[in-house]
């Protein structure tokens, strides 16, 4: 099969595979799409290590099961020929405390798709089938893979900012597009911002609800009862705290985040909070995959071949396109 691997920092490669063997509890997957994420660029570019490399990276998988590893029986949670998804989350230890508690994101031992597990940038993949999900019938491959990692983590941003009614988001991408439409569902206003002078990025952005749209140097046009963070520039937390009323709180939304300069904490002061989000658990898939329907959220995508992972990957750095990318691998 052939499959596109990281090799080290700066190095990813199409390359020949054999064909995988599913093992026990896994299922072999044919992959018809797979969403490109801000997680492979920073795995890429050596921002997150990866513990055993070559891996092929993305965990926004879409595709059929073609077959289950063996002593499955009549434990299989989806036949040959189903159409599942595969996130970021592809398997925990189950006992420890985190796991114990409903915290599963949180768990030391957990491994991740695309990180630890192979991922989808491949013809074919294995995944634990435990941590797989039915994906919304509604939806075509291409436009419900960004649902399976920027869906979800920024699902799961939007609700660490509780019932907060001014929502801004930081960096109008992946999550930002897909969480305006829920939040705006929700009831809740909307202000994005973008990289200073992406005029193009605010009018997507007010297209799907936003009420403002400007640059992130910008200060909103009232203060802000909760800011989300999606892009990786920790210089935005200064920021977003100056833009919060008091009692907010921002919400740091990705799995890496350059260094963020200090601040004085008049701007903490006032009960104002900051928090990260971390993964994600499997009652967060499916809680947001039984929601996305209902809105209807509608994702934006780019469409590229395996062959161009490099491009898809160089076009999310640069921040090059509104809404998701998307490997087409048919």
């Amino acid at each position: 099969m052939r499959a596109v691997q990281i090799d080290k920092p700066g190095s990813l490669e199409l390359v020949e595979r054999e064909r995988p063997k599913p093992g026990p509890g896994q299922v072999l997957v044919q992959v018809h799409a797979c969403g490109v994420c801000r997680t492979d660029v920073h795995l890429l570019d050596g921002e997150l290590q990866i513990p055993s490399p070559p891996i092929v990276p993305g965990h926004q998988i879409v595709g059929t099961v073609l077959e289950h590893g063996p002593g499955g029986g009549e434990t299989e949670l989806y036949p040959a020929g189903a159409r599942i998804g595969i996130p970021w989350l592809g398997w925990t230890c189950g006992r420890c405390r985190y796991c114990l508690s409903g915290r599963e994101n949180l768990c030391d031992r957990a491994r991740f798709t695309g990180m630890d597990i192979d991922g989808g940038f491949a013809q074919l993949t294995l995944a634990d089938e435990r941590y797989c999900f039915a994906l919304p019938e509604d939806y075509p491959d291409l436009q419900v893979a960004p649902l399976l990692c920027a869906g979800l983590i920024g699902y799961r941003a939007l609700r660490m900012a509780g019932e907060s009614e001014r929502i801004g988001l930081y960096g109008f991408g992946a999550s930002a597009h897909i969480i305006a439409q829920v939040a705006r569902y929700q009831g809740r206003r909307v202000f994005a911002f973008t990289r200073p002078g992406d005029d193009a990025g605010q009018r997507f952005a007010r297209e799907l609800g936003a009420e403002w749209a400007g640059s992130s140097l910008q200060d909103p046009p009232e203060q802000l009862d909760a800011a989300i963070i999606f892009a990786p520039a920790g210089e935005l937390l200064t920021l977003a705290l100056r833009s919060l009323a008091k009692g907010g709180v921002v919400v740091c939304a990705g799995i890496h985040m350059s260094d963020i300069p200090s601040f004085p904490y008049e701007i903490l002061w006032g009960e104002r909070s900051v928090r990260s989000v971390a993964n994600l658990t499997r009652a967060d898939a499916s809680e947001f995959l039984a929601l996305a329907p209902r809105v209807p959220v509608r994702t934006t995508v780019r469409t590229y071949a395996l062959e161009q992972a490099l491009r898809a990957l160089e076009d999310i750095r640069a921040g090059a396109l509104n809404g998701a990318a998307v490997l087409e691998l048919g």
